[in-house]
């Protein structure tokens, strides 16, 4: 016995699948003959799938724009990838495996059979709904799966990606006819007519029975198949459009992180030479507060050496009848002590005037060196920013002369000639990382040292 194996893509209506409604082509009075293998939210899928990689995903953007709330709306809007894909398996048709008729009985099993090994065979494909129709004209298999691939290097690090899935699977894909997704479903009829040929059923392969269709009927597949086909290299290239975007996105992100540091860089800039000025005008300040002092230290140091040398002219002398106590008390010690008093204050005055004007002049060589560094760092960002405009211009340029598949392809190749070299620049990236981080932590710590000394 021969029969043909059908495999078709399905619209994905999970509610008809599951029979919360009945379409007019089913028998509720056999819907209880149906078998159903799951059927789970698609929503608790995505978190299940995706929830993990999303977080460390999000957790790298430094733009919210680019932030992901919900992975499942995203890829629902998106043109790139769909949320899920179905295929419907069938042996036979209504005439030669009815439903009714005990070689329909075969065909349900069979096609259980089938089932119980897809979901080993076929770890990237996540089955959540999948269902064996019993109550329509010929049994058929409904399985509905979120198609995924680990380890990205764009985007989640674990994403849907029906290319990606299949090629996990060994289905790398050829030419136009030749795509994954044709040699998948290849492989799985072949996996369905091992079990048929375990029972006893042949199978009847393409080309030996079109013939009896008619000429609608053939036309009508054929198209379906290009249509098929079609989905498949949209997907595709909808998937190398994506990649080029994600190029452009991540040269836009450090663009835009470039811009971020000049804006930082030209207001640091900018404060430290208002911080200057003002250290200037205070040097200017204490500089003349210095300058009204010398004539004072110097009247103190004259002062002193004539007191030392001859202090009998600086004392008024002694009255008649004027005792030496009364003198001394009344006239000479008043008068030593208010100049000690002078001395004292004039000379801690000036020591203090002195020890702020070195710690200003401090201050301000400090902040000049600090302007030569940011105004060469300044200089060497916008370098930088040019480079990344001209970068990004040329690989539009390129896309557009070679084509994106092209481009992909020669990316791809020379990361994997950079792999040996990929421990060796992780190990200076973090190097430069942590050279940053102290430039950082020394320039906050310049500014709280700056900032007390103004204040002193």
């Amino acid at each position: 016995m021969k029969r043909t194996i059908s495999v078709m893509v399905g619209k994905g209506s999970v509610n008809h699948n599951s029979r919360k409604f009945h379409a007019k082509n089913t028998d509720p009075e056999r819907s209880d003959r149906n078998v159903e293998y799951c059927n789970q939210d698609i929503r608790e899928v995505y978190h299940e799938l995706f929830d993990e990689a999303l977080v460390r995903y999000n957790d790298r953007q430094t733009r919210s724009n680019r932030r992901i709330d919900d992975y499942y709306e995203k890829i629902l809007a998106s043109k790139q990838e769909k949320t899920f894909h179905e295929i419907i398996l069938q042996i036979g048709n209504k005439d030669d495996m009815g439903a009714k008729t005990g070689d329909g009985q075969l065909a349900a099993k069979i096609l259980d059979e089938y089932m119980s090994g897809f979901r080993e065979r076929n770890p990237t494909l996540r089955v959540f709904s999948a269902h064996l129709h019993m109550d329509e004209a010929t049994p058929h298999l409904h399985i509905d799966f979120v198609p995924f691939t680990t380890g990205s290097k764009r985007g989640l690090e674990t994403r849907v990606s029906l290319k990606q899935a299949l090629a996990a699977l060994g289905f790398q894909g050829g030419t136009r006819s030749e795509t994954e997704w044709n040699q998948w479903v290849a492989a799985e009829k072949k996996q369905l007519a091992t079990v048929m040929l375990q029972h006893g059923i042949e199978w009847k392969q393409k080309g030996t029975h079109e013939k009896h269709l008619s000429v609608l009927d053939f036309e009508k597949k054929e198209r379906a198949k290009e249509v098929a086909e079609l989905e498949v290299k949209k997907s595709e290239l909808q998937e190398e459009n994506a990649a080029f975007e994600e190029i452009n996105e991540t040269l836009q992100e450090q663009l835009t992180g470039i811009d971020e540091e000049i804006h930082s860089l030209q207001s640091d800039l900018e404060q430290s030479r208002q911080e200057a000025e003002k250290a200037q005008k205070q040097v200017d300040k204490y500089q003349k507060r210095m300058n009204e002092l010398a004539p004072m230290v110097k009247n103190m140091e004259r002062l002193a050496a004539e007191f030392s040398t001859d202090p009998e002219q600086a004392l008024p002398e002694v009255t008649i009848m004027e005792s030496a106590k009364s003198y001394r008390e009344k006239k000479a010690k008043p008068i030593v002590t208010k100049l000690v008093q002078v001395l004292r204050s004039v000379y801690s005055a000036y020591l203090d005037i002195s020890s702020r004007f070195e710690k200003l002049q401090s201050a301000y060589y400090r902040e000049r060196s600090g302007n030569e560094r940011l105004t060469n760092r300044l200089e060497e960002v916008l370098g930088e920013n040019s480079d990344l405009q001209m970068a990004a211009a040329d690989l539009g340029r390129v896309k557009a002369v070679f084509g994106s598949r092209q481009v992909e392809d020669a990316i791809s190749w020379a990361k994997q000639q950079e792999q040996p070299k990929k421990e060796t620049s992780v190990r200076k990236r973090l190097e430069q990382a942590k050279e940053n981080v102290e430039i950082r932590e020394n320039r906050k710590h310049n500014k709280k040292s700056k900032s007390r000394d103004m204040e002193r």
